[in-house]
């Protein structure tokens, strides 16, 4: 049998994704590069020194402008609730840097570290006294909105695959998607939940496909060092609460007797309240950490690899920090499908512990 068109197939594809993973580290290097350019100072002529750890906040925060790549941001718009009432203008008001402040119906604000403060006449001291509740739609609501979107528009097209099709094999966009639902349903809810898995599966496939294209949104090279929406551990804490909340309000008689009626002797029940009630807590937060920990991780180490060259000032180390760079991105797309994963299935063991009927 002739192997080579299988070889010759394969290292094809090996080529795109090489290329296709070269492109990512590219824009992200040109993204620090235009960021952090050393230009003679105005006065004194001294080269501006490269900040690693504000352009790596910078990529990992929140922010109030898209950032398209390079020097191109939209402003979004600005949403504030004060003391005196509410506040909106678009984040243009602050200038293309967030140099400027803005003097608003009730309060005069600035950007400080990316958010937004009301602040004194002087535009540099912070108005401690002032109350400001900050409801803008951020980068972060923005990857979410888009994500949201892009999720709707895929499943609605492979429901309407299912019904025009009814009987035949998968095809396109359907015979990508159905392993994974398969997947999700065969060996994640059916172990772990039981028989009653029909039930939570909706839950768990948004999980998993919610968490999967943010992290995958996140290695977009238009949106320089990812728009980190899984990395926020404001929305992970989200995720990991919707767990908690699904978990206790299904657990049945059982699973709540063996939290506060375990069978130890009764003078050990205070204890074991204290201990049982610490892990309903400590699940969720094992959730939220482990997702928000590893996908921040990887954005954090591909941007410090790069800033390596520019730490040096010189480009003998580019293709030692490039090839590692590179190196971290493919590591960042198993991440990507893997957190997904323990994510949806940790969630699918949490459930069915607190579905499980008795077993003596």
């Amino acid at each position: 049998m002739d192997f080579r068109p299988v070889l010759n197939s394969k290292k094809i594809t090996l080529g795109i994704l090489l290329s296709v993973f070269s492109l990512f580290v590219t824009v992200k290097v040109q993204a620090v590069q235009e960021k952090n350019t050393t230009e003679a100072a105005a006065e004194s002529g001294e080269k501006e020194k490269f900040d690693a750890n504000a352009t790596i906040l910078e990529h990992i925060a929140d922010s109030h402008y898209f950032h398209i790549g390079g020097k191109i941001a939209v402003p979004l718009p600005v949403l504030l609730y004060t003391d005196g009432g509410l506040e909106f203008f678009m984040a243009s008001k602050f200038g293309h840097e967030g140099e400027e402040v803005y003097q608003g119906k009730y309060h005069t604000y600035a950007l400080v570290k990316d958010k937004v403060k009301a602040v004194v006449a002087d535009g540099k001291t912070v108005d401690e006294s002032a109350k400001v509740f900050d409801l803008s739609i951020t980068r972060n609501v923005c990857s979410m909105w888009l994500s949201v979107v892009l999720l709707l528009l895929i499943f609605f097209t492979v429901a309407g695959s299912y019904k025009k099709r009814v009987g035949k094999a998968p095809k396109g966009l359907q015979s990508l998607l159905e392993p994974l639902i398969l997947f999700i349903r065969d060996e994640v809810a059916l172990p772990n939940i039981g028989y009653k898995y029909a039930k939570f599966m909706p839950l768990l496939l948004t999980m998993f496909f919610f968490i999967l294209i943010n992290n995958l949104i996140g290695m977009v090279p238009f949106f320089p060092g990812g728009s980190n929406l899984t990395g926020n551990i404001a929305v992970t804490m989200v995720l990991a609460v919707i767990t908690l909340i699904v978990v206790n309000f299904n657990g049945n008689k059982y699973y709540w007797k063996h939290i506060f009626a375990p069978d130890v002797p009764f003078w050990l029940y205070p204890i074991m309240w204290v201990v049982e009630l610490a892990g309903i807590i400590s699940k969720p937060f094992a959730l939220m950490v482990r997702l928000f920990a590893n996908i921040m991780a990887g954005h954090v180490i591909v941007i410090a690899l790069i800033s390596l060259i520019f730490i040096f000032g010189t480009v003998a180390v580019a293709p030692v920090s490039i090839a590692f760079a590179l190196f971290i991105d493919v590591l960042e797309l198993l991440v990507a499908f893997l957190q997904a994963f323990i994510f949806t299935m940790l969630t699918a063991l949490f459930i069915g512990s607190a579905v499980e009927e008795h077993h003596h």
